[in-house]
């Protein structure tokens, strides 16, 4: 019926990933503004593989890594990311680390901050929910959304669930799909006491990338204090024979709390 909400969704491939931008509650008359927003936050994902990628040899990252382009030459978007990325790695006290084999390599916090660019565009065109997923890193607005966290250790099965009711970060890192790509970066090994996989909550999924993948290189005896103090976050981890744990802040968000 004409000026009822309805659901947009766009999939896009980029990063070497799928993305999903899914938007409800879009009455008709936002509905050009809404689909320009995603036609644009397809773009921008693009534009962020551009500039990032690791394997592209003409991304500025790689141009950076070469020594054909100084940080102060770089795009303001890379330049951002880059301090973030120091940001993270002083809260972990290194353990988020950019500097992998030799190179830089943002890639532990930068798609966790396109995710969130990419939702606050669709939001600020007047979708009045928005859920934007990024290989399974997810920010919303609006809401209700619920957001399952995968088994890492029973594939096609979820091991938690979710309750986002307004704008809301979720993260997972770990080497179920991918193998072990996180390393410790003080031996460049893998990580001591591994986890099968780390899930952070927060606001922001800049955030939340970059804090869920330092957890995974610190490994399960250094992660659970250190995730515990963070600030307005919570976190549910799976260890390598199939235990969970989960820092005291994550019942407020866990789905089995709403029914």
């Amino acid at each position: 019926m004409d000026g009822e909400p309805r659901r947009m969704l766009h999939v896009e491939e980029t990063m070497g990933t799928v993305f999903s931008l899914d938007v409800r509650e879009v009455a008709d008359a936002d509905r050009p503004r809404v689909r320009a927003a995603l036609d644009g936050a397809a773009a921008w994902l693009h534009r962020v593989d551009e500039l990032f990628s690791t394997w592209r040899p003409d991304s500025q990252i790689s141009r950076l890594h070469r020594g054909e382009l100084d940080v102060s030459q770089c795009d303001a978007d890379v330049r951002d990311v880059l301090r973030l990325c120091e940001e993270a790695e002083r809260l972990s006290d290194g353990w988020f680390s950019t500097r992998h084999a030799g190179r830089v390599d943002p890639t532990g916090l930068v798609k966790g901050w396109a995710v969130e660019r990419a939702a606050q565009m669709l939001a600020s065109a007047g979708a009045g929910s928005v859920c934007v997923n990024g290989g399974g890193d997810i920010q919303t607005h609006g809401g209700p959304w619920r957001v399952g966290i995968a088994d890492p250790l029973r594939p096609g099965e979820l091991i938690a669930v979710v309750e986002a009711r307004d704008e809301l970060a979720v993260a997972t890192s770990g080497p179920a799909e991918r193998g072990c790509h996180i390393l410790d970066p003080y031996t460049g090994g893998p990580p001591a006491e591994p986890l099968a996989s780390v899930t952070v909550v927060c606001r922001s999924l800049t955030d939340a990338d970059a804090w869920a993948t330092a957890a995974c290189a610190m490994g399960a005896e250094r992660a659970r204090p250190w995730l515990q103090r963070l600030p307005d976050a919570a976190a549910f981890a799976v260890t390598a024979d199939g235990a969970t744990w989960q820092t005291s802040g994550f019942a407020r968000y866990d789905a089995a709390m709403f029914v």
